[in-house]
């Protein structure tokens, strides 16, 4: 019986062993990085983030057409104005240019991109402290081809809709998520019907507001997922709704105040 056990233990650690060492998925070298790093950074060299900023990303994706990437920074760390984050792969690097208040300091923010192929996944930020970098590599393909998940009449009956869930309140800060159905078609996909492909339609601005204060702005490109979902953390102003602006690539605009529930 103990001879079974110690067997079945010392297999499980074997297993156990390369899954934790896959999960800290540091970036690789290599790649299209080199390619890309003039056209993002011109002559500046970024420091490594450290402490300062984290990227958090499987490093096996569940679904390539919706990758969630965390971004996380500890309470004394630098204030960020401006962060990109580049998927190195993709056929359009550059996933998102986001502008961030000061209210969105120490920053939680999370997004769903696509990701084409094996990639890293880096976040390139301006802060107080410089230019600092940092990311993740991921096991994925085909995000940015994916078919679209809803029927393309249903997807654009319900464009532009959107909601706002409170998630949690403590020390003056309130973590929610935005929830916006578009389709944010990529270019690649092909309609299942036709076998043509769908001309990109994706939402390339966006802007958060809490009262008079701007919290943060995203430029975003064709990797980010259908129907965009926004977790972040933001310094609480007493404001009873937050404004929600968004532009897409056809010229649509779609504006809504969503209350914060249980201001408590």
């Amino acid at each position: 019986m103990r001879r079974a056990l110690a067997s079945c233990l010392t297999v499980a650690m074997l297993f156990a062993a390369p899954v934790h060492a896959e999960a800290e998925n540091p970036l690789r070298a290599g790649g299209s990085w080199d390619d890309l790093a003039y056209d993002i950074l011109g002559d500046v060299t970024p420091e490594p983030a450290g402490d300062a900023l984290a990227l958090d990303a499987p490093f096996r994706a569940y679904d390539p057409a919706l990758v969630p990437v965390h971004l996380t920074q500890p309470p004394d760390a630098p204030v960020i104005g401006e962060l990109v984050l580049v998927v190195d792969e993709n056929p359009a690097p550059v996933a998102a240019t986001i502008r961030l208040s000061p209210a969105m300091h120490p920053l939680d923010f999370e997004m769903r991109v696509r990701v084409e192929q094996y990639s890293n996944i880096r976040a390139i930020a301006e802060s107080e402290g410089g230019t600092l970098m940092t990311g993740r590599f991921v096991r994925a393909t085909g995000g940015c081809a994916a078919p679209a998940g809803r029927d393309a009449a249903e997807a654009l009956a319900q464009m532009g809709r959107m909601r706002l869930l409170s998630l949690q309140k403590a020390d003056g800060y309130r973590q929610v998520r935005l929830m916006i159905r578009h389709p944010n078609y990529s270019g690649l996909q092909r309609d299942q019907r036709t076998l043509l492909n769908i001309p990109a339609h994706f939402v390339d601005q966006l802007e958060v507001w809490q009262g008079e204060e701007m919290l943060f702005a995203v430029e975003g490109g064709i990797s980010v997922s259908e129907d965009p979902v926004y977790d972040f953390r933001f310094r609480d102003n007493g404001a009873p709704a937050l404004r929600v602006v968004a532009t897409d690539t056809r010229g649509n605009r779609f504006e809504q105040d969503l209350p914060l529930e249980g201001r408590g």
